[in-house]
Protein backbone atom coordinates (compact mmCIF):
# COMPACT_ATOMS: atom_id res chain seq x y z
CA UNK A 1 0.00 0.00 0.00
CA UNK A 2 2.81 2.37 -0.79
CA UNK A 3 2.36 3.32 -4.43
CA UNK A 4 4.24 6.56 -5.15
CA UNK A 5 1.96 9.58 -5.39
CA UNK A 6 4.48 12.38 -5.23
CA UNK A 7 4.87 12.51 -9.01
CA UNK A 8 1.54 12.83 -10.78
CA UNK A 9 0.22 13.73 -14.18
CA UNK A 10 -3.26 14.77 -15.26
CA UNK A 11 -4.44 13.14 -18.48
CA UNK A 12 -6.97 14.54 -20.95
CA UNK A 13 -7.95 18.01 -22.08
CA UNK A 14 -8.19 20.77 -19.48
CA UNK A 15 -10.85 22.60 -21.51
CA UNK A 16 -13.63 21.53 -23.87
CA UNK A 17 -15.90 23.98 -25.69
CA UNK A 18 -15.13 27.70 -25.74
CA UNK A 19 -16.61 29.61 -22.80
CA UNK A 20 -19.50 31.98 -23.33
CA UNK A 21 -19.22 35.55 -22.07
CA UNK A 22 -21.14 34.87 -18.85
CA UNK A 23 -19.07 31.80 -18.15
CA UNK A 24 -15.83 33.67 -18.71
CA UNK A 25 -16.99 36.34 -16.27
CA UNK A 26 -17.59 33.67 -13.61
CA UNK A 27 -14.04 32.42 -14.09
CA UNK A 28 -12.61 35.91 -13.92
CA UNK A 29 -14.69 37.24 -11.03
CA UNK A 30 -16.07 34.42 -8.84
CA UNK A 31 -13.39 31.76 -9.15
CA UNK A 32 -10.59 33.88 -7.62
CA UNK A 33 -12.78 34.57 -4.58
CA UNK A 34 -13.44 30.91 -3.80
CA UNK A 35 -10.32 29.24 -5.15
CA UNK A 36 -8.14 27.04 -2.97
CA UNK A 37 -4.58 28.39 -2.85
CA UNK A 38 -2.04 26.55 -4.97
CA UNK A 39 0.49 26.23 -2.15
CA UNK A 40 0.67 26.16 1.63
CA UNK A 41 -1.09 24.28 4.42
CA UNK A 42 -4.88 24.10 4.34
CA UNK A 43 -7.49 23.76 7.07
CA UNK A 44 -10.99 24.99 7.82
CA UNK A 45 -9.75 28.38 9.01
CA UNK A 46 -7.56 29.09 5.99
CA UNK A 47 -10.36 28.00 3.66
CA UNK A 48 -13.47 29.34 5.39
CA UNK A 49 -12.31 31.48 8.28
CA UNK A 50 -14.12 29.27 10.77
CA UNK A 51 -13.81 25.88 12.43
CA UNK A 52 -16.19 24.07 10.09
CA UNK A 53 -16.36 20.33 9.47
CA UNK A 54 -14.86 19.58 6.07
CA UNK A 55 -15.87 17.38 3.16
CA UNK A 56 -14.12 16.98 -0.17
CA UNK A 57 -15.19 15.85 -3.63
CA UNK A 58 -12.65 14.51 -6.11
CA UNK A 59 -13.60 15.30 -9.70
CA UNK A 60 -16.97 17.00 -9.24
CA UNK A 61 -17.94 17.07 -12.93
CA UNK A 62 -20.39 19.93 -13.44
CA UNK A 63 -20.89 20.37 -9.69
CA UNK A 64 -24.46 19.12 -9.19
CA UNK A 65 -23.58 16.74 -6.37
CA UNK A 66 -21.20 19.22 -4.72
CA UNK A 67 -23.80 21.98 -4.79
CA UNK A 68 -26.51 19.63 -3.54
CA UNK A 69 -24.43 18.58 -0.56
CA UNK A 70 -23.41 22.16 0.20
CA UNK A 71 -27.03 23.29 0.10
CA UNK A 72 -28.12 20.48 2.40
CA UNK A 73 -25.29 21.12 4.89
CA UNK A 74 -24.73 24.88 5.18
CA UNK A 75 -22.67 24.42 8.34
CA UNK A 76 -20.09 22.26 6.56
CA UNK A 77 -17.25 23.46 4.37
CA UNK A 78 -17.01 21.73 0.97
CA UNK A 79 -13.85 21.50 -1.12
CA UNK A 80 -14.36 20.56 -4.75
CA UNK A 81 -11.46 19.54 -6.98
CA UNK A 82 -11.79 19.30 -10.75
CA UNK A 83 -9.03 19.68 -13.37
CA UNK A 84 -11.28 20.59 -16.28
CA UNK A 85 -12.34 24.18 -16.82
CA UNK A 86 -15.80 23.47 -18.19
CA UNK A 87 -16.65 21.47 -15.08
CA UNK A 88 -15.40 24.27 -12.87
CA UNK A 89 -17.63 26.70 -14.75
CA UNK A 90 -20.62 24.45 -14.05
CA UNK A 91 -19.83 24.42 -10.35
CA UNK A 92 -19.37 28.19 -10.33
CA UNK A 93 -22.87 28.58 -11.76
CA UNK A 94 -24.28 26.45 -8.94
CA UNK A 95 -22.36 28.43 -6.33
CA UNK A 96 -23.63 31.72 -7.76
CA UNK A 97 -27.23 30.62 -8.19
CA UNK A 98 -27.40 28.96 -4.78
CA UNK A 99 -25.43 31.71 -3.02
CA UNK A 100 -23.24 28.99 -1.54
CA UNK A 101 -20.66 30.51 0.76
CA UNK A 102 -19.48 27.13 2.02
CA UNK A 103 -17.80 25.93 -1.19
CA UNK A 104 -14.18 26.27 -2.27
CA UNK A 105 -12.90 25.08 -5.63
CA UNK A 106 -9.55 23.86 -6.89
CA UNK A 107 -8.90 23.47 -10.60
CA UNK A 108 -6.26 20.78 -10.59
CA UNK A 109 -5.27 17.44 -9.10
CA UNK A 110 -7.30 16.71 -5.98
CA UNK A 111 -4.36 14.97 -4.32
CA UNK A 112 -2.46 18.27 -4.37
CA UNK A 113 -5.15 19.57 -2.00
CA UNK A 114 -5.64 16.42 0.05
CA UNK A 115 -1.96 16.14 0.96
CA UNK A 116 -1.97 19.71 2.36
CA UNK A 117 -4.87 19.09 4.75
CA UNK A 118 -4.25 18.03 8.35
CA UNK A 119 -4.51 14.34 9.13
CA UNK A 120 -7.94 13.26 10.39
CA UNK A 121 -9.55 16.50 9.20
CA UNK A 122 -12.17 15.29 6.70
CA UNK A 123 -15.61 13.96 7.56
CA UNK A 124 -16.34 12.64 4.08
CA UNK A 125 -14.63 12.19 0.72
CA UNK A 126 -16.58 11.67 -2.51
CA UNK A 127 -15.28 10.03 -5.69
CA UNK A 128 -18.16 9.84 -8.14
CA UNK A 129 -17.85 8.33 -11.61
CA UNK A 130 -14.08 8.65 -11.95
CA UNK A 131 -12.41 7.98 -15.26
CA UNK A 132 -12.35 4.16 -15.45
CA UNK A 133 -9.16 3.85 -17.52
CA UNK A 134 -10.44 0.57 -18.90
CA UNK A 135 -7.20 -0.65 -20.47
CA UNK A 136 -5.11 -2.83 -18.17
CA UNK A 137 -1.96 -0.84 -18.88
CA UNK A 138 -3.70 2.29 -17.57
CA UNK A 139 -4.86 0.74 -14.29
CA UNK A 140 -2.32 2.70 -12.25
CA UNK A 141 -4.00 5.93 -13.35
CA UNK A 142 -7.18 5.03 -11.46
CA UNK A 143 -7.86 7.00 -8.31
CA UNK A 144 -8.82 3.79 -6.53
CA UNK A 145 -5.29 2.56 -6.00
CA UNK A 146 -3.42 2.10 -2.77
CA UNK A 147 -1.27 5.23 -3.10
CA UNK A 148 -4.17 7.70 -3.31
CA UNK A 149 -6.21 5.63 -0.84
CA UNK A 150 -3.38 5.74 1.71
CA UNK A 151 -3.48 9.53 1.52
CA UNK A 152 -7.28 9.72 1.68
CA UNK A 153 -7.35 7.37 4.65
CA UNK A 154 -4.83 9.53 6.51
CA UNK A 155 -6.96 12.65 6.05
CA UNK A 156 -10.30 11.07 7.03
CA UNK A 157 -11.35 11.13 10.67
CA UNK A 158 -11.99 7.76 12.34
CA UNK A 159 -15.57 6.85 11.49
CA UNK A 160 -15.60 9.22 8.51
CA UNK A 161 -16.96 8.09 5.16
CA UNK A 162 -15.50 7.48 1.72
CA UNK A 163 -18.13 7.35 -1.02
CA UNK A 164 -17.51 5.93 -4.48
CA UNK A 165 -19.94 5.82 -7.38
CA UNK A 166 -19.41 4.25 -10.81
CA UNK A 167 -21.37 2.89 -13.75
CA UNK A 168 -18.37 1.13 -15.25
CA UNK A 169 -18.24 -2.65 -14.63
CA UNK A 170 -14.45 -2.73 -14.93
CA UNK A 171 -14.03 0.01 -12.35
CA UNK A 172 -16.63 -1.60 -10.10
CA UNK A 173 -14.74 -4.90 -10.04
CA UNK A 174 -11.39 -3.14 -9.64
CA UNK A 175 -12.64 -1.01 -6.74
CA UNK A 176 -14.10 -4.00 -4.94
CA UNK A 177 -10.81 -5.88 -5.33
CA UNK A 178 -8.63 -3.00 -4.13
CA UNK A 179 -10.87 -1.95 -1.25
CA UNK A 180 -11.19 -5.55 -0.09
CA UNK A 181 -7.41 -5.62 0.35
CA UNK A 182 -7.49 -2.77 2.84
CA UNK A 183 -8.02 -2.96 6.57
CA UNK A 184 -8.56 0.77 7.16
CA UNK A 185 -11.95 0.89 5.41
CA UNK A 186 -15.10 -1.11 6.15
CA UNK A 187 -17.70 -1.54 3.41
CA UNK A 188 -21.15 -0.62 4.68
CA UNK A 189 -23.17 -2.82 2.32
CA UNK A 190 -25.08 -5.60 4.03
CA UNK A 191 -27.31 -6.58 1.09
CA UNK A 192 -27.02 -6.18 -2.72
CA UNK A 193 -29.62 -3.43 -2.65
CA UNK A 194 -27.31 -1.37 -0.44
CA UNK A 195 -24.99 -0.62 -3.34
CA UNK A 196 -27.55 -0.76 -6.15
CA UNK A 197 -29.78 1.97 -4.72
CA UNK A 198 -28.66 5.59 -4.45
CA UNK A 199 -28.93 6.81 -0.83
CA UNK A 200 -31.39 9.64 -0.21
CA UNK A 201 -28.57 12.01 0.76
CA UNK A 202 -26.63 11.32 -2.46
CA UNK A 203 -27.69 13.98 -5.02
CA UNK A 204 -28.00 12.68 -8.55
CA UNK A 205 -25.74 14.08 -11.26
CA UNK A 206 -26.31 14.60 -14.96
CA UNK A 207 -23.64 12.01 -15.66
CA UNK A 208 -25.53 9.45 -13.60
CA UNK A 209 -28.83 10.18 -15.35
CA UNK A 210 -27.09 9.85 -18.70
CA UNK A 211 -25.64 6.49 -17.66
CA UNK A 212 -29.08 5.20 -16.73
CA UNK A 213 -30.58 6.41 -20.00
CA UNK A 214 -27.90 4.39 -21.77
CA UNK A 215 -28.96 1.32 -19.82
CA UNK A 216 -25.98 1.23 -17.47
CA UNK A 217 -26.23 -0.02 -13.93
CA UNK A 218 -24.88 2.35 -11.28
CA UNK A 219 -23.13 1.16 -8.13
CA UNK A 220 -22.91 3.14 -4.89
CA UNK A 221 -20.18 2.26 -2.40
CA UNK A 222 -19.94 3.57 1.14
CA UNK A 223 -16.89 2.82 3.29
CA UNK A 224 -16.16 3.90 6.86
CA UNK A 225 -12.64 4.78 7.95
CA UNK A 226 -11.53 2.59 10.86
Amino acid sequence: MNDPITIRRLYGRRQGHKLRLGQAELVEELLPRISVADTGPLDAHTLFGADLPLQLEIGFGAGEHLAGQATAHPGTGFIGCEPFLNGVVGALSHVRDGELGNVRLYMGDALDVVERLPDASLERVYLLHPDPWRKARHAKRRMVNHGPLDLIAAKLKPGAEFRLGTDDPTYCRWAMMVMNQRRDFVWQAKHPSDFLTRPDDWPETRYERKARRQGHEVWYFRYLRV
